[in-house]
């Protein structure tokens, strides 16, 4: 696994704080969701239920969101997902599943402030309204011309997760729908 994230901690200040996350343990699992043995191996792995439909759940270590009928993207500390992969595929080898690490595969943003939503949704076509999307929700979506998902991970902050290669990409087009005075107030 790399020792170096996509963008090695960029930040981008202003009323919106655009920052990359830094090294972040992901892992990709592939399956009968409703499965009794998918449930508890991801249970065993993160203390967390599987998630509903465009949902995540998070705990102190961990999040698990869907991400499609049939895949859950499981977040972990970077050092800890070799060992998770490990153990949910050991739990799971009798069952039709993948288990996957692709941190290295993938970037994490963070961004944060009073006009976060704003910031993000200039670039998705997604209803980021508050009446629309809260705690809990995630969505598979494209940032301009790129996919990603979408949750709401904090009090004004979203995370944003998309591939690595076009993290640099991202985070510029990020920065830009966030710098001081690029306010639309639409929320």
């Amino acid at each position: 696994m790399s020792e170096v994230s996509a963008l090695m901690g960029a930040v981008a200040e202003g009323r919106t704080r655009v920052e990359e996350g830094g090294l972040v343990g992901m892992i990709t699992l592939r399956g009968d969701l409703d499965s009794a043995r998918v449930k508890a191996a991801v249970k065993d792995a993160t203390g967390l239920d599987v998630p509903g439909q465009r949902q995540v759940v998070t705990g102190d270590d961990a999040s698990v969101a869907w991400m499609s009928p049939d895949e859950l993207l499981i977040v972990v500390a970077h050092d800890q997902a070799p060992g998770t992969v490990a153990a949910m595929a050991q739990a799971l080898a009798d069952e039709f599943a993948t288990v996957a690490n692709v941190s290295d595969a993938r970037a994490l943003f963070r961004v944060s402030g009073p006009s976060a939503r704003e910031a993000v949704a200039k670039l998705a076509p997604v209803d980021l309204h508050p009446a629309s999307f809260g705690a809990g929700e995630m969505r598979r979506t494209r940032l301009a011309q790129v996919p990603a998902a979408i949750w709401l991970s904090g009090d004004d902050e979203l995370s944003l997760i998309c591939f690595r290669s076009v993290a640099k990409y991202v985070f510029g087009i990020l920065e830009l729908s966030a710098a001081d005075g690029a306010e639309v107030g639409i929320f």
